[in-house]
């Protein structure tokens, strides 16, 4: 790996998936092929196909057609992080660090470089690798949005789109039947899909992990919302929301700090808001629909340009950093494409902040966070 001349590359896609993935896979073989003449080698189930050498040559037909399916035709996994992987050919009964069998792996099939498309995590494995020399350039995808040095990921946009449809048809339902309907989104740690969806799909509440709820003031929205004759109410929930004196509902799937799986918070809340109100209180857990599908023109033009974008960063001679959307300043175009240390990205995820234009106008048009000081 020590050639700097690049004929092979290889690329995976680690992680959950995402619409927009197939999209960015197209974008980094037709750059590859047809402005630089490389072989692009593409490994199966993020991570672990290139540890374990699962692995196939990806040429102008394999990605004919990707531009609007959903999902991966790489696979993925979000379980395969080399550093700490059980490799079932070698016996081992607890992971272990194969980051160097995953080098080997690479080096025996004549990987030049690699892209990893992937979420946080995968790029922050993807920052590691680098520190140990392989050349490598990220992508960012997740529907969570959670990336560091990212306007946006690809996926987001779908997915705040299927939840922000659901919302909108949840609408009818709850004011037909005068039902307080708590809806449940991805997201982890992070609220974007929240957030968005929240302001968008005209929510009257919204509980996301960066900002503590307390059960009261939810309460206290839903009675005065009755009170002025509006006999229903709609409340977006993260997954990861948490009350100010608890935690976020979650089940441990490893030892690992990020190994967690999210999800009941509104089920959670139904059942207390169903012993303090007379209200019917409904919870619709949206989950895997919101990655799953067509991606939206917005995802696929996004992912198209961020995946050519990489093949070109690595024809610079470019590694060790992730090609990102920034704004552009006003006047000029809406956004422009840079390179990002996959240090920065490494440095945890990006979550909402609380000045945020849209916490300020979902504030500003009176949806709750329903948190403790809240007016």
């Amino acid at each position: 790996m020590a050639e700097r001349s690049l004929r092979r590359i290889g690329v995976l896609t680690g992680g959950g998936d995402a619409p927009g993935l197939n999209a960015a896979l197209r974008a980094v073989v037709k750059t590859a092929i047809l402005r630089y003449g490389w072989t692009v080698i593409g490994f199966e189930d993020g991570y672990e196909g290139a540890i374990l050498g699962r692995a196939r040559q990806l040429g102008l037909d394999d990605v004919r057609g990707l531009l609007v399916r959903g999902g991966t035709i790489l696979g993925a996994s979000n379980r395969a992080n080399p550093f700490f992987f059980a490799h079932p050919e070698q016996g081992d009964t607890e992971p272990r660090d194969h980051s160097r069998t995953l080098l080997a792996t690479l080096e025996r099939i004549g990987i030049d470089a690699l892209i990893v498309i992937g979420g946080e995590g995968s790029l922050s494995i993807a920052h590691r690798l680098n520190e140990m020399g392989l050349r490598v350039i990220g992508i960012p995808k997740t529907i969570d949005n959670d990336v560091r040095g990212t306007l946006q990921t690809i996926g987001f946009d779908t997915a705040v789109t299927t939840a922000t449809e659901a919302i909108d048809r949840l609408h009818t339902t709850a004011e037909s039947h005068h039902r307080v309907m708590l809806v449940e989104l991805m997201g982890r740690d992070a609220g974007w899909i929240a957030l968005s969806a929240g302001v968008a799909g005209g929510a009257d509440v919204i509980l996301i992990p960066e900002i503590p709820f307390v059960l009261d003031r939810v309460v206290e929205v839903i009675r005065g919302r009755r009170q002025r004759r509006r006999s229903f109410t709609i409340v977006a929930v993260a997954e990861g929301a948490r009350p100010l004196d608890g935690e976020a509902v979650f089940e441990r799937t490893g030892p690992l700090p990020y190994q967690r799986k999210y999800g009941g918070i509104s089920l959670v809340l139904q059942k207390q808001l169903s012993r303090i109100l007379p209200t019917e209180v409904r919870a619709v857990v949206l989950g895997h629909l919101q990655r799953g599908g067509t991606p939206t023109p917005t995802d696929r033009a996004l992912a198209t340009a961020l995946g050519s974008a990489a093949v070109d960063a690595l024809a610079d001679d470019d590694d060790g950093v992730m090609v990102a959307i920034r704004a552009h300043p006003a006047g000029q175009a809406t956004w422009g494409i840079v390179r990002v240390p996959l240090a920065e990205v490494a440095r945890g995820p990006r979550l909402v902040p609380l000045d945020h234009p849209l916490v300020r106008a979902a504030r500003g048009i009176g949806i709750s966070f329903a948190q403790q000081d809240e007016e």
